[in-house]
Formats: C-alpha cells, structure tokens, sequence
C-alpha cells in the first residue's frame, strides 16, 4: 500500500473535495489549502513528501513559488496543475523544477500513478534548470488532448541532448517543433541549422552536410564548411530525412556512433557537437524494407520520437490557431478580422490536408483579400472549393459504415449532398461541386483498393475496372500513399 504526506493546494473547493477523495483511496494523507501562503507555511516548517500546486493562486502564482520551495527542499517532489494549458505553461513548469506538469481537466487514475512514480523515484537533487526566455511569443498553440502531449514531451527533453525523431504529415509544424526544442533548451545560445534533404540534389547533400575540402571534384575551388560546423555547439535539424541518400545515411551514423566526421576529401576526423533532430512525412519502417534507408540509423535517430498530429486530429484548436493567425497578419499591417460561427464551423469540417500551414496561408489570404471586419461562412466556402467538407457521421453504432446500417451508400450520399446544400441556407455552393464530390468519393474507394491489394497498383486497377496508367494518375492527383507489402 503506497504511503507519504501530500500538500494540495488549489483556489477551487470542488478540485480540492474530489484530489483529496481519490489520493485517500489510494492510501495517502492529503493535507489541502485554497492559497499559496499555507503550502508555503507547511513546506518550510518540514511537511509534506509531494506537493500538488495549481499555477494560478488567489494570493501567489505557483511558478513564483516554486524556485522558493526547490531552494530550501530540492528533493521535493512537485506536480503542477493549469487551466491554461500552453506550450509555455509546461515550459515553465519544468523550468521551474516541477517534477511533471498536469494540463485541467485531467485524468484521476494519472493524477495517481504520477504521484506514485514521484513518490518511489530515488531522492536526489534534479539537475540544474535553465531559464527560458521571458516575453517571449508562444511558438506552439493549441489546447488539445494531442497538443498537451506534446508540450509536455518537449518540456521533458529541453534540458537534455537527446536525438529526437519527428514525425507528422506536410505542414503539420515539425520545423516550429524542432526550433521551439533548441529556443527553450540548453543550446539555445548556439546556433540552430535546417537541413531540408529533399532540398538538395542528392550528389550534392554529403558536401552540404560534412564541408569538403579543395580539390575534392570537380568545381571545388576552394574549401567550404558542412552544416554540422555551422551547427557547432547548437542544434542541426535533418528534415525529411527519408530523402537522405545510402551514403550520406552511412556518414550520419558515424557521427552519431563516434561523434565525429570527415569532410569530402578530408582525411582528419573533426570532433563534433550539436544536437540532431530529424524529421520524416514518410514512414522510414517501410522504406526500410524497401532497403532504402538504415535500420541501424533508424534507431540511432528515433531515440525519442514524437508525433505530429495531423491538423484533422485536433480540430478543437482551429479557433485559437485562426485567433493566433490573424493577430499575426494585424502586426503586419492588415485590418482586424474575424469569424462568424457559421465559418468557424466551415473549418471545423474541412479535411486540411495542407495541415497548419494551408490554415495559416487561408487566414492570411482571408485578411488580404476581404474588407469585412466578420469572415463569413460563404467567403470560406469559397475559398475551399478545391476540397469538400467532412461528411457527417453515418447513423448506426460507433464504427460502422453505411453499408453495414440499414443506409446503403446511394441513401448516404444523398443524405450528405442535402445536409451539405442546406449549409448554404438561400445561396448556393461555390461552382465546380461535380469534380469535388468525384474526388471526395475517388480517395477512399481507391485507397481501400490499394490496400486490399496490399500496394499492389496492377491488382487494384484490375480490381476498378480501370486502366492502370489511369490509377497511377488518380495516386499522384489525389496525394495518395502506397505502401508494398509481400504478406500474403
């Protein structure tokens, strides 16, 4: 049965009732405050095994708080709970020396099984913490579940040289990621690089990574430094690091293995250090198999994945994303807009397969071109003919499709294609719906073809009924992905 003393402090009652119930249960004693005074009077009198503080108190802020606590009992374990949930408030709770960072509303049995790992780790001091910059514009937005997980990821890994791997969709923010890393890590001072691999010809990467010396080919008049001595004692960031050839992948592993490397031409290893972190839309397992890419290299960079949730995944953050966004365009000189509900929702619906990015060039292209102070829906509509909306969720159990409802696919097409034209209320939908509603149906039919045939583009035209040069077509317009499999 778990043990210790645990000091709760939080404004609100209801929190308070239901934080001290469920830590009872688990075998604690709860002592609990409304304010930041008591907590304080109780951690220097000696009280306490772990602390379980809200940010915002009605007499201190917690993140005040904290660095008095970690000065006169560093060993003390301490949880930090915030509504605000931004990439800057789990920063600055790991800046601060919290040992973990809990966005509201959370999860009892985490709460719990967090406070048991704090409680059994072994009792030293943490390392030193790093100030992270004040004032500073939040680089990462969004509330979401998926962006919490994020925040807290990266609040973990800023302190360290960890390599980092990170994966996610066109447009997603790997780049923004991956700079946020080295802005509010402990290389910050340094440099950082971005390498773009699919960038380069693929001749040319090895010299543009590692520097070559003169002499080395032909039209090396004279010496000139790689990425990694530009990166020197900061961070270099690989993106689609897919793209990297065999012989460029074989001399990033015996940088990562030996921590150094040999200019094209060059014949003394020049030590190194930076911090690499890669980035991949594509999934390297695959062109593993493929033969394509390293598995040794693999490992070596995935040491920490993350994942980039794709901007359809977290749709609860397109209001503050569009919010962020146009404050941006308004510093750049454009009018202040905004968006009525029914635009809002518009958004909300829409596939983005362009991710953030497409979101962030739609704001800025709705604050260019449109004098209205309010971005109606039928201005968004209009701006999105090129893709169309989500449909609404068949009826039946969670899971099933129309086919396996008593709907049959002509019902709920139908059913969708009336839904969609009273979104238009006495206006009609942007023209060009013919090919829109084609390519709406074209992706999923194709994509399950290609994958009951397990990538196999021959067996799936021949399964259409349609040319296979025709297919070959459909993939490359509709973006979609294939990957071979040999399984039978």
């Amino acid at each position: 049965m778990p043990s210790g003393q645990i000091l709760l402090a939080d404004d609100d009652a209801a929190i308070r009732t239901v934080l001290n119930q469920a830590l009872s249960r688990a075998g604690y004693e709860v002592r609990s405050s409304s304010n930041a005074a008591t907590l304080w009077r109780w951690v220097s009198q000696g009280e306490g095994d772990l602390v379980i503080t809200d940010v915002m108190m009605p007499d201190e802020n917690a993140f005040d708080l904290l660095p008095r606590i970690k000065k006169i009992r560093p060993e003390l374990p301490i949880i930090v709970m915030s509504a605000q949930n931004t990439f800057m408030t789990a920063i600055k709770a790991s800046e601060r020396g919290a040992y973990e960072y809990l966005p509201k509303p959370f999860d009892l049995k985490e709460l719990v099984a967090v406070v048991g790992r704090a409680l059994s780790r072994p009792r030293s001091a943490p390392g030193g913490a790093h100030a992270v910059p004040e004032n500073e514009d939040i680089p990462l937005v969004g509330r979401s579940q998926a962006m919490q997980e994020i925040y807290r990821a990266l609040a973990r890994l800023m302190p360290t040289d960890l390599t980092v791997m990170i994966t996610g969709e066109s447009g997603t923010g790997k780049e923004l990621v991956a700079k946020a890393l080295h802005d509010y890590g402990k290389r910050r001072q340094g440099p950082f690089v971005a390498v773009n691999m699919a960038a380069i010809p693929r001749e040319l990467i090895e010299s543009e990574l590692f520097g070559h010396e003169k002499g080395a080919f032909t039209g090396a008049t004279a010496r000139s430094t790689g990425r990694f001595e530009q990166a020197e004692g900061g961070t270099l960031f690989l993106d689609e690091i897919g793209d990297m050839p065999m012989e460029a992948q074989t001399r990033l592993l015996r940088v990562l293995q030996q921590g150094e490397y040999t200019t094209v031409g060059g014949r003394v290893p020049i030590k190194t250090n930076v911090r690499i972190v890669a980035a991949t839309n594509k999934d390297l397992r695959v062109l593993i198999q493929q033969g394509l890419f390293r598995e040794d290299l693999y490992f070596r960079l995935n040491v920490v994945p993350l994942r980039l949730p794709p901007l359809r995944e977290r749709v609860e953050d397109i209001p503050d994303l569009v919010r962020h966004f146009f404050v941006l365009v308004e510093k750049e000189g454009l009018g202040r807009k905004q968006l009525d509900v029914e635009a809002m929702d518009r958004l909300k619906r829409y596939r983005w397969p362009g991710n953030v990015r497409e979101l962030e060039n739609l704001v800025r292209r709705l604050a260019a071109l449109y004098p209205q102070d309010t971005i109606t829906g039928a201005i968004v509509d209009a701006e999105l003919d090129s893709q169309p909306l989500l449909p609404p969720q068949p009826a039946g159990k969670p899971g099933q499709t129309a086919l396996q409802t008593s709907e049959g696919l002509s019902d709920a097409v139908e059913r969708h294609l009336s839904e969609y034209f009273s979104g238009f209320r006495d206006s009609l939908p942007p023209p060009g719906l013919y090919h829109r509603i084609l390519r709406e149906i074209e992706g999923p039919l194709i994509g399950a073809a290609l994958a009951a045939t397990r990538g196999n583009q021959i067996r799936a035209a021949e399964l259409l009924g349609v040319n296979r040069n025709t297919l070959r077509k459909k993939v490359r317009d509709l973006d979609l992905m294939v990957v071979r499999s040999n399984r039978a």
